[in-house]
């Protein structure tokens, strides 16, 4: 029997129209498809009516199936002769385990391919029309996990400021300890930022604040995953937004 393959295919923020042309392809051919919880219904609807739709749908302290079972659950697929879609939100390589994934595959000599789609960062950012980078505020960008072993000590410094840009994936349970971590590693209180929920799609909000009131911002605002925070001079780029944001704070 013919090996199949395992394709590792970003897709993107939520929005089917921000799909690469190659992930839109291999999910409306592929006979399995292997989902996270972040991917759109839109986008599963693509999939051919008689494709395995297979969910590992990962939530705070609740998983479906353990990363390493996830592993060979491709593999087995694959074994079996199917060419299997591992369908990731924003892209597989960053914060998607794309790596581990494909580390095993190559072990058990499954051929990979990975597709690479627009990160939750880049989608985020561009659908909040905020610059990661912009020649007069920002030349470094930055993106760390707001959720891992190890928070509280992990060394930040540097990482944001001025002429940085900081994104924060998965940080919104961990608010308060961020806040107070990147201002103990010496950034201003009053640093402008941006949380960014359901980024790309229909209920997108984006809301403002400062960096002193991240915690108080996620709690009133009730602000749930998926969300991204950005921080940087780049969220606050025009006087009005910066207005708003000062009144937003003091709030």
């Amino acid at each position: 029997m013919k090996t199949g393959t395992i394709f590792l295919v970003g897709a993107g923020p939520g929005d089917p129209d921000l799909l690469t042309l190659r992930a839109a392809r291999l999910i409306e051919r592929a006979s399995v498809v292997v989902h996270d919880g972040l991917v759109s219904d839109e986008i599963l609807g693509m999939a051919r009516s008689d494709a395995r739709l297979i969910s590992v749908a990962k939530r705070r302290a609740r998983h479906t199936l353990p990363q390493e079972e996830i592993n060979l659950l491709l593999v087995r697929e694959a074994l079996a002769g199917h060419d299997v879609v591992r369908l990731k939100g924003g892209d597989p390589l960053i914060f998607g385990r794309g790596g581990e994934e494909a580390e095993l595959a190559r072990e058990h000599g499954v051929p990979v391919e990975i597709v690479p789609g627009v990160s939750a960062a880049n989608g985020a950012a561009a659908a909040a029309q905020i610059p990661l980078t912009h020649r007069d505020a920002a030349s470094i960008v930055s993106f760390v996990a707001g959720q891992c072993k190890g928070l509280s000590d992990q060394d930040w410094s540097g990482l944001a400021g001025k002429g940085r840009t900081l994104v924060i994936y998965m940080g919104v349970k961990t608010a308060p300890q961020i806040a107070e971590k990147l201002m103990e590693d010496g950034l201003t209180p009053d640093m402008p930022l941006a949380v960014i929920e359901n980024a790309a799609r229909p209920e997108m909000r984006v809301v403002r604040g400062l960096l002193a009131g991240l915690p108080q911002l996620v709690e009133r605002e009730a602000i749930k995953s998926p969300a991204l925070i950005v921080i940087g001079e780049v969220t606050a780029r025009d006087s009005e937004t910066l207005t708003q944001t000062v009144l937003e704070a003091a709030q």
